[in-house]
Order: C-alpha cells, then structure tokens, then sequence
C-alpha cells in the first residue's frame, strides 16, 4: 500500500475507534489490544502496554461489567452519566493509541479534539436516544437500546480496523445526522419556549 496513506489510515482507524468508545467506554479499548496483540495494527508506544495480558484482562473484565450493568433498569441511566466524561478520554485514548504514524505535535490535537469530541457526541446521542426510548415503552425499550449499542461499539471498532476509510466516512455521515437531529432538537425547545412566554 502507497506509504503517503499510511497517516491517513491512522487518523480513519483513531478517529472510527474514538467513535465507537461513545457506544462502550472498554469494548473499543479490548478490540484494539486484541487486534495489536494479534500482530493486525500496531500501537504507538506510549500505549503498547494496551496488548499486554494484564490489560486485555482488566479491559475484558471492565467490558463485560459494563455492558451487562446497561441492561440493569436505573443504573442504565446513572452509566450513562457517568460514562460521558470517561469516553471523552477513552476516545482520546484509543486515538493517540493508533495513530502511529503521525508526529506527536500533530498527534494529540487530532487525538483530543477529534477523537474527545467524536466520543462526546457519540456519547450524548446515544443517551438521549436512551432517554427517549425509556420515556416512550416506560423502560421497556431500553435493553434493544443497550444491544444495540454494544453491537455498535463492537462492530464500528472492527470496521474501523478492516476497513478504516469507509469506516471515516460512515463516522462522518453520522456526525452530519446528528448534528442535524440536535440541532432540531434545540430549535423545537427554543420554539416551545417561545410560544409559552408572556404573551
């Protein structure tokens, strides 16, 4: 493959895993170690430790709590909380953990504000998706909800691994939908708020 792609990849394969870590703050992690331990990417050094067994156990272990905790009625909705900050910085993580052939000064600005960011967005939609679905069945819907988020997480992670530039584009179309679906968001309150206002 031409060498002048090689960057290129990293940020589509950084960015793709930032974005799948707003699904699941460790399954995208887990898949990362996995797939470098298995010789199919390779780490940055800074993060290597990331293939090691003792972080592939506490990764495995952390995914599988996490996953199982969202089907819990109630600490759902708390995960969901406390999850935004810390997938914040796990999209910074698995970020910078891929992007190995980008300079360190270029790097982590990608890693932190696009990586951070994609994983905030990814994050807070996915939670008020969450909040809408437990509004609309009475908390009925909200383990489709949790199923299909880690699907997401899982199957964006190994897209982004595979196939890393279709699986930027796919991060970018969702990047436009939501960005549309929150601004509507946004105007329809603003317009309630103005209709209720003194008349």
């Amino acid at each position: 493959m031409d060498s002048s792609l090689q960057p290129l990849l990293s940020i589509a394969l950084g960015v793709g895993l930032a974005a799948a870590t707003g699904f699941r703050v460790f399954v995208p992690l887990l898949i990362a170690g996995l797939a470098a331990r298995a010789g199919w990417i390779p780490l940055t050094d800074t993060f290597a430790w990331l293939s090691s067994t003792p972080a592939l156990v506490m990764l495995g272990t952390a995914a599988f709590v996490e996953t199982f905790a969202y089907y819990i009625p109630g600490v759902d909705h708390a995960l969901d909380v406390l999850a935004g900050p810390a997938s914040i910085v796990a999209g910074i993580v698995a970020s910078a953990a891929v992007m190995t052939n980008i300079p360190p000064g270029v790097m982590w600005p990608i890693a932190i504000i696009a990586g951070g960011a994609l994983a905030g967005l990814t994050k807070g939609t996915t939670a008020l998706v969450r909040a809408k679905t437990g509004l609309a069945t009475g908390g009925l819907g909200n383990p489709v909800v949790s199923t299909a988020e880690t699907a997401g997480a899982a199957g964006l992670s190994i897209m982004a691994i595979l196939v890393p530039l279709l699986c930027l584009a796919v991060v970018v179309f969702f990047i436009v939908w939501a960005t549309r679906r929150i601004g509507r968001l946004v105007w329809r309150r603003r317009r309630g708020a103005d209709s209720a206002g003194p008349q």
